[in-house]
């Protein structure tokens, strides 16, 4: 096809004209809403639950008499079992299908913040614990459910806005569980989260209930679903030569999330601490500063669907790239602009994860295919994310200095660019 004088952005949709190739059915067009509404209503509840012990660890150390290593396992574990727990997410959709699974989800996390809010320290790990597990259930499954019931040019919108949503309800948590805590105790406070999960929980099990069924890689969910059955993959070369391409694709996304989750997990670790050390703010103004990072995802996570309607799909992430590199050199070089490098880090930490995750709907050709293809990409970069933050704290310790964390974190945002441009141009080849 000759493009001739066409823009970037004609040629963006005559590239993805081909898409809907590999996409699979998805359901009508009027329960479009209750698809991306059930997708939010799940994301407030992915994060805050790991958020809100942040808030008030002075209080639960005080109270349960958790050391330093067991209030850092309070957000580290449920992030150490998202890479751990991914096999059994993947085998929990194959055999109940995506609806019981955000189920099984919500159940987890409403029973584990009810669990982690009564009990003495080993209780209040427990509950850790089953939160981390349901939470990596959530974390795999909304791939598949944008990939199967989200049309095809609407994918990096809704994983925009999924994104966002969990920003939000992180944001959310972080401001409003002190202030409840210093009403009612931090028991009451981390507790009162479950409203929300319980309200998506409720709406799950009366919108998606009527869908259960296991996921389509035997076509048995589609069936029992009352759509068309995705064909069987065609064994040949073009077979051949499109499962060999989808796995250089995903072992690219791996290196980029795990470029993407260790940046985000160790700036979020250290950025105030870095503010306090090296430009004197208090711990307040350091804090305040640092949660620009966090809401300035947002902009990000809706930044790239926008972007993405507009050019290929390599823009939006070269464009990322770029923040993303500029938030490390920006703090070595100009520690004074502390703030803007805080907004253009956050921009690019909310953005990297839709733009990654926007990939794998779109090349995966079943459901099957999509969980396996979230579950390999979320292990490697958790696992990162798992061992940045205390990398970058023994770097600050050895040094005296933040000059090398800072250097991990440029290397870091240098993994995911490289991985995540080249596994966007690999996706446009057809």
């Amino acid at each position: 096809m000759a493009y001739g004088a066409e823009g970037p952005g004609q040629r963006a949709r005559d590239a993805d004209a081909k898409e809907p190739a590999t996409h699979g059915p998805s359901i009508p067009r009027q329960s479009l809403p209750w698809v991306i509404t059930g997708i939010v209503m799940l994301a407030l509840s992915l994060r805050a639950p790991i958020i809100a012990p942040t808030a008030v660890i002075g209080d639960i150390q005080a109270d349960t008499g958790l050391n330093a290593v067991g209030a850092g396992l309070l957000t580290g574990l449920p992030v150490l079992l998202f890479a751990l727990a991914t096999p059994l997410a993947t085998r929990t959709i194959r055999r109940f299908g995506p609806e019981a699974t955000v189920i099984l989800c919500l159940a987890g996390v409403l029973a584990g913040t009810v669990i982690r809010s009564i009990g003495p320290a080993a209780v209040v790990l427990a509950g850790t614990a089953i939160i981390g597990v349901a939470l990596t259930l959530g974390n795999i499954v909304v791939p598949v459910i944008i990939r199967r019931d989200v049309p095809w040019r609407k994918v990096s919108a809704v994983t925009g806005a999924y994104s966002a949503t969990m920003n939000v309800g992180s944001m959310a948590t972080l401001l409003a569980t002190a202030p409840l805590a210093a009403l009612f105790g931090w028991r009451w406070a981390i507790a009162a989260w479950s409203v929300v999960t319980a309200a998506g929980l409720a709406y799950w099990l009366i919108w998606g209930r009527p869908r259960f069924g296991p996921a389509d890689g035997a076509n048995g969910g589609a069936r029992a679903q009352g759509r068309t059955p995705e064909p069987a993959a065609v064994d040949g070369p073009g077979a051949a030569a499109a499962t060999s391409r989808n796995r250089r694709i995903v072992a690219l996304l791996i290196l980029a999330f795990c470029g993407q989750s260790g940046a985000y997990y160790a700036t979020t670790a250290w950025l105030p601490l870095l503010l306090a050390d090296t430009r004197g703010l208090a711990p307040a103004a350091s804090g305040a500063t640092a949660s620009l990072f966090q809401i300035a995802a947002i902009g990000g996570a809706f930044g790239v669907p926008l972007l993405a309607a507009r050019a290929r799909t390599w823009i939006p992430v070269a464009v990322i790239g770029l923040c993303w590199i500029t938030l490390p050199i920006g703090l070595l070089l100009a520690p004074e602009a502390y703030v803007i490098w805080s907004i253009i880090g956050g921009i690019a930490q909310g953005g990297g994860f839709t733009a990654i995750f926007s990939i794998i709907p779109r090349i995966a050709r079943s459901d099957s295919e999509a969980a396996s293809a979230s579950a390999r990409v979320q292990a490697g970069g958790y696992l990162a994310a798992t061992c940045t933050p205390p990398l970058a704290g023994w770097l600050n310790s050895i040094t005296g200095a933040w000059s090398a964390p800072l250097l991990l974190v440029l290397g870091l945002t240098l993994a995911f660019s490289v991985g995540g441009l080249l596994a966007a141009r690999l996706s446009e080849r057809r």
